[in-house]
């Protein structure tokens, strides 16, 4: 997997190790020259000297064959810049990016990124997730980012048609505390099925997550 991170500061840094030990490619874009000469010798990645919200540094860091995106700058302006310019521009399958300021969450969504999220943990988590990260959405972290609470829209072909939550095998950890269904809410208890396009809510710790939305996530 071919990955692109924008923002060189802590979060950047420790998600770009993250993803190193995995053995993935990673491309790194910070613009500030000492942190770039830092991160370059503490990284075994190639780092970037340029601005993420430019199409020519995102050209320089191959963001045409990139797998995954991430903006995680300490700017909500620019993690929204460096999100369109890649969904738009380079058709990126995977974008997401860092939320700074909950006041700016909403407006994130709905221009920008696929997933805005806060936690490294989380954002780890999401890069290497099997469902299809557009659908799912993080509502709130706990914990300090420990855990959190997510919302999935189960897919037109979901396996869990017709399936009760007392039949759904759950990670540990994890706990669906609603479903909406054609914009009513229901409290679920055991007998409750799911149905295609039920948009579920969950709470979740970060080693269940993971698990979590695969299982939501599966398909026919």
């Amino acid at each position: 997997m071919k990955i692109i991170i924008v923002g060189g500061g802590k979060l950047g840094n420790q998600i770009a190790r993250n993803m190193l030990e995995r053995k993935y490619t990673v491309k790194l874009i910070e613009k500030d020259k000492v942190k770039c000469t830092r991160l370059a010798n503490d990284l075994d990645a190639e780092v970037i000297f340029g601005d993420g919200t430019e199409l020519d540094a995102l050209e320089e860091a191959g963001a045409k064959s990139a797998d995954c995106f991430i903006a995680v700058t300490g700017s909500d302006q620019d993690n929204l810049v460096a999100s369109q310019l890649a969904k738009k521009e380079f058709k990126i399958k995977k974008v997401i990016a860092r939320n700074n300021d909950p006041r700016n969450l909403d407006a994130l969504r709905k221009l920008g990124p696929d997933i805005a999220v806060s936690s490294t943990e989380i954002i780890t988590n999401m890069i290497e997730q099997e469902v299809d990260s557009a659908q799912m959405h993080l509502l709130a972290t706990l914990n300090k980012g420990r855990a959190s609470i997510s919302a999935l829209k189960l897919p037109e072909d979901t396996a869990l048609k017709g399936v009760t939550l007392r039949d759904l095998t759950l990670p540990n950890g994890s706990l669906i505390i609603s479903i909406v269904r054609n914009e009513t809410l229901i409290i679920p208890n055991g007998l409750t099925s799911f149905l295609p396009n039920d948009e579920i809510v969950a709470v979740c710790d970060g080693s269940s997550e993971r698990t979590l939305l695969k299982t939501l996530g599966a398909r026919k």
